[in-house]
C-alpha cells in the first residue's frame, strides 16, 4: 500500500473539474493506455487572457488522478505564462508529497499542460519533436526531458530518474545513458556553485551582460523554443534590458505575460534584482 497523504486521498476520492471544457481554448494528451497512463487536459481563457476552467480526464492510478485534479485547480486564475511555470515538484507538494515511484504522475500533468498551451497558440496537436534524441525507447523518454527533470528535481541517480519520468523502467537499455545524463548535470550544479562562490559582489556591465546571455540562452529560449518560439537579446542599457520574439512568440497573444511575468522575472531572479524593466524592441 502506497503511504499517500491526506490531501492525495482525498483528491482521489473527491477529484475536482473532471471532464473536457465545452469549445476548450487548449487541448493536450499524454501517455498511452500501453504505459499505463493517460491524460488529456483541456482549459478555457477568460477575456483577461486567464484560465477560467480547466478539466481533465486520466486513466491512471490514484496519483495519476489526484495529480491531474490539484493541477486544474492550481492553474484557475492564471495568465499562460504563469501558469508555464508551474513545475512537477510543486504540484506534487500541494498535494503534500507523492510517494518517490509516483512522482512521474505530477510530471505526466506538467506534460499535458505544455501540450494544452502549445494547442492553444499553433492550433497543432501535438509538441513531439520527431528529431529529438530518444533515449528511452521502451517509454518514448527523449533526452531533453530527462535533463529537465533531472535539473529542475535535483536528481541524482538513476532510479529518481525512472521514478519521475519512467525512463530505464522498461529493457534497462537506456541506464548507462541515463546515469551520462545525470553526471552531466552534476557537473553543472558543481560549476554553479563554484562560480557562485567567486563571484564578486557587484556585477560589472560586461558581467552583467555575459550573464544575461547565459540566462537566455539556459533558462529562457529553451523554454520558448518548446512552443516554436525564440528570443533575441538586442540591448542591455543600465538596468533595461530590451528583447525581441521571434518565431510563433512573435505577435502572440500573450507575449506581454511572457515577456514581464516570465522573461523579466527570471532575469530579476538570476541576474540582478535592480533590473527595472524587460522591454520589446524589435
Amino acid at each position: 500500500m502506497w503511504d499517500y497523504s491526506e490531501k492525495v486521498l482525498d483528491h482521489f476520492r473527491n477529484p475536482r473539474n473532471v471532464g473536457r471544457v465545452a469549445q476548450p481554448d487548449g487541448t493536450g494528451t499524454v501517455g498511452s493506455l500501453a504505459c499505463g497512463d493517460a491524460l488529456t487536459l483541456t482549459f478555457k481563457l477568460d477575456a483577461q487572457g486567464r484560465i477560467a476552467e480547466a478539466k481533465f480526464q486520466t486513466f491512471g492510478c490514484a496519483s495519476a488522478i489526484a495529480s491531474s485534479s490539484a493541477l486544474t485547480e492550481m492553474l484557475k486564475g492564471k495568465t499562460l505564462a504563469e501558469a508555464e511555470q508551474i513545475t512537477n515538484k510543486e504540484i506534487a507538494e500541494y498535494l503534500g508529497g507523492l510517494p518517490d515511484q509516483k512522482m512521474h504522475c505530477s510530471v505526466m500533468g506538467r506534460e499535458a499542460l505544455e501540450v494544452a498551451i502549445h494547442n492553444y497558440r499553433t492550433g497543432e496537436t501535438t509538441v513531439k519533436n520527431l528529431e529529438e534524441n530518444i533515449v528511452c525507447t521502451c517509454f518514448g523518454v527523449s533526452e531533453n526531458e530527462i535533463l529537465r527533470v533531472v535539473r529542475e528535481n535535483g536528481l541524482t541517480d538513476v532510479d529518481q530518474v525512472t521514478n519521475f519520468c519512467k525512463a530505464g523502467g522498461g529493457c534497462g537499455g537506456c541506464r548507462d545513458k541515463i546515469q551520462e545524463l545525470v553526471d552531466k548535470v552534476k557537473g553543472e550544479r558543481a560549476a554553479s556553485r563554484t562560480a557562485a562562490a567567486g563571484a564578486p559582489r557587484k556585477l560589472t556591465n560586461i558581467q552583467k551582460i555575459r550573464l544575461i546571455e547565459e540566462i537566455v540562452d539556459r533558462e529562457i529560449r529553451p523554454a520558448l523554443q518548446r512552443d516554436q518560439g525564440d528570443i533575441e537579446l538586442v540591448d542591455v542599457a543600465g538596468d533595461r534590458v530590451t528583447i525581441a520574439f521571434r518565431g510563433m512568440c512573435a505577435g502572440c497573444q500573450v507575449s506581454e505575460f511572457t515577456r514581464r511575468d516570465f522573461i523579466q522575472a527570471k532575469l530579476r531572479e538570476c541576474v540582478a534584482p535592480e533590473i527595472v524593466v524587460v522591454e520589446e524592441g524589435k
